[in-house]
């Protein structure tokens, strides 16, 4: 169903930022998974707070408004960010090394990290945007195309709150044969998430602490949905990676990091690959000092006596451990300075040394 966007936002939002969005009649969309109920409300099941919502009434994530009884999104075809980056700076290391991937990211997520590197989006409504652009989905891929970039990424916000802008865009990437990756904060519903998967290759998680009270007092959210969602990229086959921020005082407990490594080794297996990324002040955190490097290395160390194959180090460019070892012979495969690419070794998916097999996504 197509709702005219002018007629919509048109005493919503209010007419300066109606005039600063719109450019022509533009449409609403309704949102993919949510449910009517009584006297007008509805409950969108996208991820798991399941925001039950009166007439005129926003979602958490600030993206979705109920109007008339149907559960419309407020930034389909609209994002406020669209860069090329390297796919190294998701970080994606083991899926088509040195490539380019085109970017998605609008306002608004449904949890409230107070360390957000992009909180000028992610903390946002679409109105306090300086910047929206018009770019429905065929434009979208039409873009990449032009770029010749293979890949097509959501990111910087959480996807789960653009849900049905990365749908439509993402089952354009296949039918045109453009991969999809996206990184989120793992709190899809199952049943949105198994959706999106099937046109998607690859994902990363930001695992952000393996303690409730974390999830709950610094990114005021939960783990078990996380936790949920990574068992399923699992079981759908999709190449999964994950990343965790190491703050000081808040996520960098040894023995946490020894009960999560153990998990995805047991859960996910051996050879998901771990990112411990170092962690600057930004947003609300400001206070804080960066991540000491030994902090970063003791957690390398931990998870690979844990047993985890591919463990890397991350925000510290020219750190040995930013690149990609073999598991057996210990050998660099693929050296990284950052996100750049200075070699890379890995030759049919297996080790040129000893032709142990590398997981990964390595041919376009």
């Amino acid at each position: 169903m197509a709702l005219s966007r002018r007629d919509f936002l048109k005493g919503l939002l209010g007419l300066p930022f109606l005039f600063h969005l719109l450019k022509g009649e533009d449409k609403m969309s309704e949102a993919m998974f949510y449910r009517r109920m009584a006297r007008g409300r509805v409950q969108c099941q996208i991820c798991f707070r399941r925001c039950l919502l009166a007439p005129g009434e926003r979602s958490f994530c600030r993206n979705r408004i109920n109007y008339n009884g149907r559960l419309y999104s407020l930034v389909y075809g609209h994002p406020s960010a669209v860069h090329i980056d390297p796919i190294e700076k998701e970080p994606v290391h083991h899926m088509l090394p040195g490539s380019k991937i085109l970017c998605f990211g609008t306002a608004g997520c449904n949890f409230r990290c107070q360390f957000c590197q992009n909180w000028h989006l992610s903390q946002r409504s679409i109105e306090e945007m300086e910047v929206v652009i018009d770019l429905p989905p065929e434009e979208g891929i039409r873009l990449a195309q032009k770029e010749k970039v293979p890949t097509l990424s959501f990111t910087y916000n959480e996807p789960t709150s653009f849900y049905e802008y990365v749908y439509d865009l993402a089952r354009l990437a296949k039918k045109n044969g453009i991969r999809v990756i996206f990184h989120s904060n793992g709190s899809m519903q199952p049943e949105p998430l198994r959706a999106l998967l099937r046109f998607t290759d690859a994902v990363t998680i930001d695992l952000k602490s393996f303690r409730e009270e974390f999830y709950r007092n610094v990114s005021g959210a939960t783990l078990r949905p996380v936790l949920e969602t990574l068992r399923i990229i699992r079981e759908e086959g999709k190449w999964l990676e994950i990343v965790n921020l190491l703050i000081p005082g808040l996520n960098d407990d040894p023995d946490d990091i020894h009960r999560m490594a153990v998990w995805i080794r047991d859960n996910l297996g051996d050879y998901t690959p771990l990112h411990f990324s170092r962690f600057f002040p930004h947003y609300r955190l400001k206070q804080l000092l960066p991540t000491p490097i030994k902090t970063l290395e003791r957690a390398y160390d931990i998870a690979r006596s844990a047993g985890l194959k591919f463990v890397s180090i991350g925000n510290v460019p020219g750190h040995r451990y930013n690149s990609t070892y073999c598991p057996v012979c210990g050998k660099r495969l693929i050296y990284r300075i950052h996100f750049t690419v200075i070699e890379n070794r890995i030759k049919d998916g297996r080790c040129p040394f000893c032709q142990t097999e590398i997981p990964g996504i390595w041919s376009p």
